[in-house]
């Protein structure tokens, strides 16, 4: 049993993260401001602004494994405030990286998909980058740095979804809030990418792991699809009317941040790493529905 740390304890990732490996190992949810409870782990305050002080709590805990998982995602956000968002996807990182580094931890970084012009599909881990906005350029940077200051890191690019909390939804909730709620969902048919269930995305970094496996790789579903027939699959595994879901057209949407219609990312590397396919869209979904392994978790949105 080894000792994790995960960076954004009340996110989605690190709340799903969690909940998948918490009977296999010591796990410790890092929060800023927010304490968190979830049955198997432990909800503690670090303070990500100081290498001294991640460097600290993980001699504290002695950390085996640090999962990087606190970014700010939201495209918009980023590009009213660039500076916020460069210092939490960049800096932040950095400093991650560095005490990782300094103590001897594994360190696993959380990427993106949003990393190109959408100009091809199918990336590869060795494609040159070509960030379209903020949250783009600041991942990808982020990307350089944590590979400098921590050589043997694991830099995952990814789209993941998944069951969420009462506090934050994924793609896929939203969805089935929607058509649960007899609303229509309007989904982009212009967007495509690889999704990946969240589970099948933390067994493989984990595998990656115990195969000591570094540098960038793609952990993403074998199948390219578009936003909205997404949200089709997920209709019809659920047994909801695929009727509510909608056309829309990100090509028609001038109030939003310009970014890549094509997100979709190669899986070879991983798979031939690993031994096998991922998965399909259909598959995950499937998975998904049988399990239904939603986090059970609370949270304080006060002081820590």
């Amino acid at each position: 049993m080894s000792a994790i740390l995960i960076t954004g304890g009340t996110g989605l990732l690190a709340v799903n993260w969690a909940t998948r490996i918490s009977t296999a190992h010591t796990v410790s949810l890092a929060t800023h401001t927010r304490k968190i409870t979830l049955p198997n782990a432990r909800s503690i305050a670090v303070d990500l602004d100081s290498v001294n002080g991640v460097r600290q709590i993980l001699d504290k805990l002695t950390i085996d494994t640090v999962i990087h998982a606190a970014a700010m995602t939201d495209i918009e956000e980023c590009e009213k405030v660039p500076e916020l968002a460069r210092h939490v996807n960049v800096t932040l990182a950095s400093n991650v990286a560095q005490a990782s580094k300094a103590h001897g931890a594994k360190l696993v970084h959380i990427s993106t998909d949003h990393l190109f012009d959408g100009a091809a599909p199918m990336r590869t881990e060795e494609d040159t980058i070509a960030p379209l906005n903020v949250y783009a350029c600041t991942k990808a940077e982020a990307e350089n740095i944590v590979l400098e200051a921590c050589p043997t890191a694991l830099v995952i690019r990814t789209n993941f979804f998944g069951w969420g909390t009462s506090y934050r939804s994924s793609f896929s909730d939203a969805i089935l809030a929607s058509l649960n709620a007899g609303r229509p969902a309007m989904l982009f048919e212009d967007v495509y990418y690889t999704p990946i269930l969240v589970d099948i995305l933390i067994d493989a970094v984990h595998k990656l792991l115990s195969k000591a496996q570094t540098g960038i790789f793609n952990i993403v579903g074998d199948q390219r699809i578009s936003k909205f027939d997404f949200g089709l699959k997920v209709a019809a595994e659920f047994g909801l009317d695929s009727r509510l879901i909608n056309r829309s057209m990100l090509s028609e949407r001038r109030d939003l941040t310009s970014r890549p219609f094509e997100m979709s990312l190669s899986n070879h590397k991983v798979c031939r790493v690993l031994g096998g396919l991922l998965g399909t869209v259909g598959d995950h979904l499937a998975r998904m529905r049988r399990e239904s392994v939603v986090p059970k978790v609370s949270i304080d949105f006060g002081a820590v």
